[in-house]
């Protein structure tokens, strides 16, 4: 005990006082105790280089003051710090002025500068610079990657980061690592590599945008957990970097870990592997393969959502720029005999009209085209749907286009087709959506048939027309796409009839092993005045594109008894879940309000999740803000947010107990 005490060094920063250990530099120490000091070249994980100056901070001293730097300085027992002392003002506001006067072409510094009262330098500018020379990029690329590709180069004024001899270096791994980490966005990958420059891009945006090596599947997730693509970790192909490891405070990196088989007894299995959109590329006349602004239904699905790559808003890929006129191909993959696939796939229509309303609903003057085939709205009420469409100007075009060509300058497309009345057509639009046809993934035939399945001829799995759920092998059931495709009301209804003739299957065995799940003590809330927590949900389009979801929080934070008011992407996500019980705990909140969607869905997550905090799960009421305000109040957002403030007020009202 004694010698962990001597291990220990007092350090006062700004006033307050606290013990860190031996070795701890003043930046370490300031950030445990939630100080911020700006930095520039530091980088969590890395040995420090105060190179950039801007983290001086002032020590007190017998000789007077003096300034240090913050990220490279140990601190020394009895130490007292100041990190925004007049002198350190004036010498951090010059300092930035020599940088701004080093890089004037980074925006980047710009903005850095300007949070710390910089707007303008009085010294004379480098032309076209936008590096500061703090080496970081070097470092990390030497000590970090065990590359080397670049270094700094020259003295003085013409010292620069570049590859040896100023050549493309084969040496570059294009992990992008020293682009990632420089402070004022100079490093150009294009300039230092030899190797063509692919940005990590994964399936979850359908290749629309890259994404680091280690992150989550999807925001909502399931175990809430990261993990590490192996393919493209420099770490795994290479055994350098380890960045990930070195920063995690839980340890939880753990760069050993093998997949591992686990046998199940089981009594039944359902059988739901979803399906595979087709390969657009096997029809070149449509322009996916080259053409930038030809993507697919799916592609069109994550621009239109707000937690997509471009939150919400639909972007051409090729420059950024909202189309005026997109067009929708059908029946790509789907009723075409030449790629194998002569049958329907359902959901195509549908899914296009969908697309259509959301994208005339985020921009109304934009021209929407639909070339069809025909029409296939065979569910309850879809043949409404389209006519909604059609009348919010979503015009339905009957023909089968032939091409798709693009016009190399403007970059819009010129689709080629016949009309109904016999004549060649070509129209141009600035986007084309190709709506891709279901059919059974690739390595889906050798899955399925190790548990005796029989296949149809187009790979699907063969059922009787009486009994769609029975697979050819007893005590295995289909549901969803894997029997043939269909939209989202088929596959809920069918799964819940599969798991229905699984459960009568194995009815002997209900409830054996069954594990009853353990809740904390409830809290005795009966002599406490109402403290309520009001999560409001932005739910992606549903909601937050009708509704200003932002002014609905601000309102409720004026409302009496409301402690906390917030909003949340997807409130009914487990990570949100959990954000939700520590804050109840945290604010000792003991009514809960939730803004969202429709009670008779969720409802009851929310109240096990009041039960998990420790709480009576009948203090909960919900606000349907989106059925009532931004689904019937679509077109008319200034009412729809004024009736969802209204509501929520009047929740709470109830909630507390205030009369009207």
């Amino acid at each position: 005990m004694e010698a962990a005490v001597m291990d220990k060094l007092t350090v006062t920063i700004d006033g307050r006082t606290t013990a860190v250990p031996a070795g701890t530099t003043i930046l370490a120490a300031a950030r445990q105790m939630g100080i911020s000091i700006p930095t520039l070249c530091n980088y969590r994980g890395m040995e420090p280089l105060g190179s950039c100056r801007v983290c001086l901070v002032e020590l007190e001293s017998p000789r007077g003051p003096r300034l240090v730097s913050s990220c490279s300085y140990p601190v020394e027992n009895g130490m007292k710090v100041s990190t925004d002392s007049p002198y350190v003002r004036d010498t951090r506001k010059t300092i930035l002025e020599l940088l701004l006067a080093q890089a004037p072409e980074s925006q980047k510094l710009a903005s850095f500068a300007a949070e710390l009262g910089v707007t303008a330098t009085p010294y004379e500018k480098k032309t076209g610079s936008a590096c500061i020379l703090c080496g970081l990029c070097v470092k990390t690329c030497h000590d970090l990657m065990g590359r080397g590709a670049i270094g700094l180069f020259g003295r003085g004024a013409g010292r620069e980061v570049m590859p040896a001899y100023n050549e493309l270096s084969d040496q570059c791994q294009v992990c992008g690592a020293c682009s990632y980490v420089c402070p004022t966005g100079a490093i150009d990958l294009k300039l230092v590599a030899s190797r063509p420059v692919r940005p990590h891009a994964t399936s979850y945006n359908q290749y629309l945008d890259a994404r680091p090596n280690i992150d989550f599947a999807h925001p909502q997730a399931v175990p809430r957990v990261p993990f590490i693509d192996r393919d493209n970790c420099v770490h795994f192909k290479t055994g350098e970097c380890g960045l990930c490891a070195t920063v995690c405070d839980a340890g939880a990196i753990d760069y050993d870990q093998q997949e591992k088989i686990v046998e199940l007894d089981v009594g039944a299995v359902l059988l739901t592997p979803g399906f595979k959109a087709f390969d657009p590329t096997r029809r070149i006349e449509f322009g996916s393969a080259y053409d930038k602004n030809v993507i697919t239904n799916l592609q069109f699905e994550r621009l239109l959502s707000a937690a997509g790559p471009t939150k919400g808003h639909v972007r051409r890929p090729s420059d950024g720029v909202s189309p005026k006129k997109i067009a929708f191909i059908q029946c790509i993959g789907s009723r075409d005999a030449m790629s194998g696939n002569d049958y329907c796939s359902s959901v195509c229509c549908m899914a296009a009209t969908k697309e259509a309303i959301i994208a005339k609903q985020h921009e109304p003057d934009t021209d929407v085209s639909v070339y069809y085939m025909d029409m296939r709205a065979y569910g309850k009420d879809f043949d409404r749907y389209v006519n909604r469409a059609k009348e919010m100007g979503v015009s339905y075009i009957r023909c089968r286009p032939s091409s798709v060509e693009e016009d190399t300058t403007t970059k819009n497309l010129r689709i080629t087709f016949v009309d109904e009345s016999n004549h060649v057509v070509t129209r141009e639009h600035d986007l084309v959506v190709l709506s891709l046809g279901l059919e059974p993934s690739a390595s889906l035939k050798e899955q399925v048939e190790r548990f005796g399945v029989m296949l149809n001829k187009w790979g699907f799995a063969q059922t009787a027309d009486l009994a769609p759920l029975d697979t050819s092998h007893p005590g295995v059931f289909t549901g969803g796409v894997l029997q043939e495709p269909k939209d989202i009301p088929d596959t809920v209804m069918q799964a819940s009839a599969a798991a229905a003739r699984a459960m009568a299957l194995l009815s002997d065995a209900r409830g054996t092993r069954v594990k009853t799940k353990a809740y904390p003590p409830e809290r005795d809330v009966t002599d406490e005045p109402p403290r309520i927590g009001v999560f409001i949900c932005h739910c992606g389009s549903n909601i937050a594109s009708v509704v200003d979801v932002e002014a609905v929080v601000q309102r409720a934070r004026t409302l009496p008894y409301v402690v906390l008011a917030e909003r949340n992407v997807y409130t009914c996500a487990d990570d949100t879940q959990d954000q939700m019980k520590e804050k109840i705990i945290k604010h000792r909140l003991n009514r809960v309000i939730v803004a969202s969607c429709t009670p008779r869905t969720h409802e009851a997550i929310f109240r096990d999740t009041l039960r998990d905090a420790g709480l009576n799960p009948y203090l909960l009421e919900m606000a349907n803000i989106r059925d009532q305000c931004s689904w019937v109040h679509s077109g008319e957002p200034d009412r729809a947010t004024e009736k969802a403030k209204d509501l929520v007020r009047m929740t709470v009202g109830r909630t507390a107990g205030l009369r009207p």
